[in-house]
């Protein structure tokens, strides 16, 4: 086995004198030999074997991460660096593993029609982990190094951004607690990381029309807790309503406040939008929904298009006279939804060509691809 110097971020994090630092440097060494294997990874400059019409939403490592630690008492962030893909090491005892002390973001990378390269409203991603870093008493970076930290990874990673129409580069940036911590008290040191795959559709159906299920039993967030932050402790906890619902036939899962149970807050993964007439109605971000970027994006879109917006207490019942549905997230895109069952009954949605959300949605996607002007800043050409 040919032995390598372990490479300076891992030496940084570990220590030159670590007890782990043997064990990191082998896997290193194995990782980067797996890593690098012909047809692969075989040249930064080739196109990665990847059939991109058939791209879902899976994770498929790419080939560099950005990684910076936060370890002074002001919790101010060393520059950070990028480095080959490799797994990470933690303290059984850090605080993420122990106390879930960590968040995470998500924004994707964009080829668009003239070839160019561009992220979409990245600085909105940094402040709303500025906001949930405050709800997790945690540090957290500069908006701007936020968005450096993921135009490197973009560009690092832009092989793997997919033709245009095929797809996009999903970008996670990742903070948590990583020094070691026993007490229930915020961790001692903070490891901010970025690293990106490429992805199609989160749903399994594709394109094709949601079927959603009203789960009374289980609930997402609570008044008072961290729904409104994008925590890493959210999601968890919807995984058993998710796989009752997929077990049944449905696409996912649409959860009610937990006080009243009869209004409607949010899918696991999305936002939510009902359409009546001219009116578009969201249910309102006070706690215990997360504000999507792209939820803030469709309604600014749909004022433009001249529909009236308004966020407000939606109580589940509206669900039946509703013209249209449909789900909006970084991840899911702009998704119309098919059918929702509530209380035993199966609410069906006309599905045709002049649905607004995909009038919305075209709209959205003309403006990350570049054929339809951005007035309002949203994108940042990294190329």
């Amino acid at each position: 086995m040919i032995q390598r110097a372990a490479p300076a971020y891992i030496r940084k994090l570990f220590g030159s004198s670590s007890p782990h630092l043997q064990v990191e440097c082998r896997y290193y060494t194995a990782q980067v030999a797996t890593s690098l294997r012909p047809g692969v990874y075989s040249d930064d400059e080739e196109c990665p074997v990847v059939d991109w019409d058939k791209l879902g939403f899976g994770f498929m490592p790419t080939d560099y991460i950005y990684i910076t630690k936060s370890c002074d008492v002001a919790g101010n962030f060393e520059k950070g660096q990028l480095n080959r893909y490799v797994n990470i090491q933690l303290s059984p005892s850090a605080g993420v593993l122990n106390y879930g002390q960590g968040l995470f973001e998500g924004t994707k990378a964009y080829r668009q029609d003239n070839g160019g390269l561009s992220l979409f409203r990245p600085r909105e991603n940094a402040i709303r982990m500025q906001i949930g870093a405050e709800r997790m008493c945690m540090p957290y970076p500069s908006t701007d190094q936020f968005v450096d930290a993921v135009k490197q990874t973009a560009l690092a990673n832009k092989r793997w951004i997919p033709p245009s129409g095929k797809g996009s580069l999903y970008i996670r940036p990742l903070l948590f607690g990583s020094g070691s911590i026993l007490g229930l008290a915020p961790a001692p040191e903070y490891t901010f990381l970025v690293y990106a795959c490429p992805v199609g559709n989160y749903f399994k159906e594709g394109t094709a029309p949601l079927n959603l299920y009203v789960d009374e039993d289980f609930h997402r967030a609570s008044r008072g807790g961290a729904g409104g932050v994008k925590s890493i402790t959210n999601y968890a906890p919807v995984l058993r309503a998710i796989r009752n619902a997929r077990e049944r036939g449905f696409s996912d899962v649409l959860y009610l406040d937990s006080v009243n149970k009869r209004y409607i807050e949010e899918v696991s993964s999305c936002n939510i939008f009902l359409v009546k007439g001219r009116l578009i109605s969201t249910p309102i971000a006070c706690g215990t929904i997360l504000e999507g970027v792209t939820r803030k994006s469709i309604m600014d879109i749909a004022i433009d298009l001249g529909y009236q917006v308004e966020e407000r207490l939606v109580e589940a019942d509206e669900l039946i006279s509703a013209d249209e549905v449909f789900c909006t997230g970084t991840a899911v895109g702009v998704a119309p939804v098919g059918s929702i069952t509530y209380k035993g009954q199966r609410i069906d949605y006309k599905i045709k060509s002049e649905l607004v959300c995909k009038k919305l949605y075209s709209t959205l996607v003309g403006i990350q691809k570049g054929h339809i002007e951005d007035k309002r800043d949203w994108i940042v050409d990294i190329e």
